[in-house]
């Protein structure tokens, strides 16, 4: 552009003022536990929710009893349970008399192997039972418990499947429930997770291992993962912080603002004017001036303010770049680069 257009335009240029050392951009993110931390107690059994013993953000242990169902699952399963171990008594007296006679030669061995088959059968269902009952949340001591006394429970405890904090209940006393009904949601809240929605243009400058932190908190951690969709509303991509220092005072759910600490990649930084910042065709881009004009340059944005960007970029010193005027060159991008 000739400089008597570019004075009509009112363009003006400001010189890039080199940038140093690490920065760090502010971005905001949601508060998420990881979901291999994240725990959902279903009910077991079909039935009646006789009492919840836990609340919501409530710290429990691993097997500590959360809830009390009442069920008539339970009842029939150790119903048949009893029945298969009466079974398997039977089968093994009857084996036992069997191989007696055999070795005194009154039976044939055909009837021994028939009785032999039968106890293998009465043994295996019963294995069977003994382990439904332990499906339906029956542990290992209220189990031998029934087999030496004989007596059912009406109603099966629910239990902690690990140490956590419960996050939400989903049920109360007196509901009736289905079988694998969600009841409460269980999670080990260290570490977390901060899920940043990150710029497009600047997920350029981020990637696994790069710092953040959250100002006012003690919390701090790492990206471990830089997602590949991008939303299509905000045009932005998820960063995955794992926070392992400070985790404590984070909430699941809470909206942070964070800040992410940028590595220098050997190409230098620049700050310039906001204005000076454009974007087209999925990249940012600067107006250097040049002898015959302005010449347009890729560049890298790392941060924005109101007032002013970091960008990197392979500028000099002495670059002077388009800081206001800059829709009559944006035309003449268009024409060389479409869009």
């Amino acid at each position: 552009m000739e400089e008597r257009r570019a004075r009509a335009a009112g363009i003006d240029i400001t010189r890039v003022q080199a940038e140093g050392g690490t920065s760090q951009t502010m971005l905001p993110g949601t508060v998420a536990v990881p979901p291999q931390q994240l725990r959902i107690v279903a009910a077991p059994a079909a039935g009646l929710v006789e009492s919840v013993l836990v609340a919501p953000n409530e710290p429990v242990k691993a097997g500590q009893p959360i809830a009390r169902l009442r069920s008539t699952d339970l009842l029939e399963a150790q119903r048949t349970y009893l029945q298969a171990l009466s079974g398997e008594a039977l089968a093994r007296q009857r084996l036992a008399r069997d191989e007696q006679m055999f070795k005194e030669r009154i039976i044939a061995e055909r009837r021994l192997l028939t009785t032999r088959a039968d106890y293998d059968f009465a043994r295996t269902t019963l294995q069977e039972r003994e382990q439904m009952m332990a499906l339906l949340g029956m542990a290992e001591p209220d189990i031998k418990a029934l087999r030496e006394s004989r007596r059912m429970a009406a109603a099966l405890v629910v239990t902690a499947p690990e140490d956590g904090v419960v996050l939400e209940t989903r049920t109360s006393a007196g509901e009736r429930v289905a079988a694998s009904a969600p009841l409460f949601s269980i999670a080990r809240l260290n570490p977390l997770w901060v899920n940043l929605q990150v710029p497009l243009p600047q997920a350029m400058v981020i990637e696994p291992g790069t710092r953040m932190s959250v100002p006012g908190t003690p919390a701090q951690g790492e990206v471990v993962r830089l997602g590949r969709s991008v939303d299509p509303t905000t045009q932005s991509v998820t960063a995955v912080v794992e926070v392992t220092d400070g985790a404590e005072t984070l909430r699941p759910g809470q909206v942070v603002t964070a800040a992410v600490a940028l590595r220098p990649n050997g190409t230098p930084q620049w700050r310039v004017p906001a204005g000076a910042v454009v974007r087209h065709a999925g990249r940012s881009w600067v107006f250097v001036q040049v002898s015959d004009g302005f010449r347009a340059k890729p560049v890298t944005v790392i941060a924005e303010t109101a007032s002013g960007a970091s960008i990197r970029a392979g500028l000099a010193p002495d670059d002077k770049v388009v800081s206001r005027g800059i829709l009559a060159l944006l035309a003449e991008l268009t024409d060389i680069y479409g869009g």
